[in-house]
């Protein structure tokens, strides 16, 4: 099964670090995760140096799958320049195409 996470809520980052992550690494997730957009302050862990978007920006080339930050939530917080090389900032229509050819099964927001 594909699915897609959307990060909305200020416990994502926990969920990431202590739950998700690790499963992913560990090969026991139980999903094929194709794709990962986040919002608002959670756009955070896709600044160069964080330790959870470090080993998220690590599977994701590994494995193939998106990483986006959200484009009025990245210029806002002035972060834009400052993400891992290669990830994209967009919005919804940016992330449907980016997902076009994944196949997903489900979105999960988080």
């Amino acid at each position: 099964m594909n699915v897609a996470y959307v990060f909305t809520t200020p416990g994502a980052s926990f969920i990431l670090e202590k739950m998700i992550v690790p499963q992913l690494e560990e090969g026991r997730h139980g999903a094929n995760v194709v794709g990962m957009f986040f919002f608002f302050d959670n756009n955070y862990l896709l600044v160069r140096g964080n330790p959870t978007g470090e080993r998220l920006h690590a599977l994701a080339k590994q494995r193939g799958m998106l990483l986006m930050g959200c484009d009025q939530c990245c210029y806002q917080r002035e972060i834009a320049d400052r993400l891992f090389e290669g990830i994209p900032i967009g919005c919804f229509p940016d992330l449907y195409q980016a997902l076009a050819g994944a196949q997903v099964d489900q979105v999960i927001t988080l």
